[in-house]
């Protein structure tokens, strides 16, 4: 009897095989992992004889049109605890069982993602770093603005859940005016976290910094439009570690190109991995990075060892653990 084949997608860091032991799960299927993103029909043909498929987090999109075209499949495994990508509907009518596993430290790393660049582009990192092909001592422009202070300035969270609660933090810590907005919000759970409740428009028109931390719901996905980012000051910056559908792409590359917000400070995408020829890298006031929010050793060793946990108790007997559920 020939051995089940589990396929990995998206293993882009090469972490879930290095992290734990899948010697077990060898001996009892066919393990491919791919560390390139695929799509179309090369996916599809990657995917068409697995019996189970491993996804990290919302890499690849997981549809119902993908999954009615792969009727062998009995098994999905996630990472993390939810995955906004993956039809489970459509997977539970096709009798596939949906597994997940648990987080690491990811609002931690998170948190610390924001800031980095939060601090990178406030201070010019990125124009000003010395190196063997740069080492230019002073290499701005003459007239360039300087790097600011964040001290005295006012932070904008829109969403205050665990993640924007530890920025906040970090703001009051560098003497920062903190105000939050999310369509839920009180004056009292604002000022548990030392934070202020104003309107969204009072937010995006008086912050310095502009953070992102809602999760995208009817009500905020395009929450940043036109309109609304055309509130923005000059010289703000807008940081968005969550999710790329609380922006409007295309309004956000018109928006900069007017200087209003001044600077983007983007981890998330519309698309992923970013198309080398997408508008915003065209663009001289952004500071881009590859959706490494939560990526870390600690989280992914979490990942991998949940993975491992998942997929021995399925080829044990058919057992799933950590079920997956709607919502």
């Amino acid at each position: 009897m020939s051995k089940p084949l589990i396929v990995v997608l998206d293993d882009w860091e090469d972490g879930l095989r290095r992290l734990v032991d899948w010697s077990a799960i060898e001996q009892r299927a066919t393990v491919v992992i791919h560390k390139q993103p695929l799509s179309g029909a090369a996916l599809l043909e990657a995917l068409r004889p697995a019996e189970c498929v491993v996804l990290m987090r919302d890499r690849t999109p997981f549809d119902r049109a993908l999954i009615e075209q792969l009727p062998g499949l009995r098994h999905i495994s996630f990472t993390g605890t939810r995955n906004k990508k993956l039809d489970l509907d459509a997977a539970r009518e096709a009798g596939i069982r949906v597994s997940h596993t648990d987080w690491g430290p990811s609002k931690a790393s998170t948190c610390e993602m924001t800031w980095s660049l939060i601090l990178a582009a406030s201070k010019q990192l990125a124009g000003i770093a010395l190196s063997s092909s740069s080492p230019e001592w002073r290499k701005g422009s003459d007239g360039a603005p300087l790097p600011s202070v964040l001290e005295g300035q006012r932070l904008g969270l829109v969403g205050l859940g665990q993640i924007g609660q530890r920025v906040a933090a970090v703001g009051k810590a560098l003497g920062m005016n903190v105000v939050t907005w999310s369509p839920h919000m009180t004056q009292e759970r604002a000022q548990e976290h030392g934070a202020q409740s104003v309107e969204l428009s009072e937010l995006l028109s008086t912050s310095a910094v502009v953070s992102l931390h809602l999760v995208p719901s009817g009500e905020t996905r395009r929450l940043l439009d036109r309109d609304r980012l055309r509130l923005m000051q000059p010289g703000s910056l807008l940081v968005n570690t969550s999710r790329a559908d609380l922006i409007d792409t295309g309004a956000l590359v018109e928006a900069l190109k007017e200087g209003r917000p001044g600077f983007a400070a983007l981890d998330v995408y519309d698309a992923e991995p970013l198309d080398p020829n997408h508008s915003l890298l065209k663009l001289p006031n952004v500071l881009l990075t590859p959706h490494y929010g939560f990526v870390s050793e600690p989280v992914y060793r979490k990942f991998a060892q949940g993975l491992r946990e998942n997929l021995l108790a399925w080829l044990e007997d058919g057992a799933v653990i950590r079920e997956a559920q709607a919502g």
